[in-house]
């Protein structure tokens, strides 16, 4: 399979496209062909090992406990498990690929545990695939950062699909969306 692979930290030279060996799944995880990916801040991050605690998560010198970054992704569900109950061949989904990254591939295998949902009908695989980043720095933030409580209020600019926190927690969420079309 093809897989943008980062050899090296540095610039963006560092990160090529290859060819490795297609995972397999365990018998508690699934097999996702995937069909939409994101590069976020955390790739830029890891590729440049910066802030300098990245090589003591990913390796010193180079990147060698993960090679494949990303994070996000969707696709379609290739192969299960013989553990697996949750999921089925066919199925749609997206996911976060967690700590281990991997998602800048053609395939990926992710524990049925994970970070997985179905993906919904009426949503593109790339609108699907950038909703796990989003989601878990809009949670931090809305839930650990801000702290919000019952009955405050919170404005969430361009950000429609991810204040699904704020409702759980009985805040009053308002969402603003710009466009940039001249009327």
């Amino acid at each position: 399979m093809k897989a943008v692979v980062c050899t090296a930290y540095g610039a963006p030279e560092v990160v090529q496209l290859m060819e490795v060996k297609k995972p397999t799944p365990q018998e508690n995880e699934v097999l996702i062909r995937i069909y939409a990916t994101t590069v976020t801040s955390a790739d830029l991050h890891i590729r440049k090992a910066d802030p300098f605690l990245v090589r003591f998560l990913y390796g010193f010198m180079k990147p060698k406990k993960i090679t494949i970054l990303g994070y996000e992704l969707a696709g379609e569900i290739v192969a299960v498990g013989k553990n697996v109950t949750r999921f089925k061949l066919g199925d749609q989904v997206f996911a976060g690929a967690g700590m281990h990254l991997g998602a800048n591939a053609e395939y990926i295998c992710l524990p049925e545990a994970g970070t997985i949902a179905l993906k919904p009908a009426n949503m593109t695989y790339e609108e699907a695939a950038a909703i796990p980043f989003g989601a878990t720095a809009s949670l931090i933030f809305l839930r650990d950062k801000g702290n919000i409580q019952r009955g405050q209020s919170v404005l969430i600019v361009e950000a429609h699909r991810y204040v699904e926190q704020g409702h759980k927690k009985g805040s009053v969420v308002i969402t603003v969306e710009h466009n940039n079309k001249a009327q």
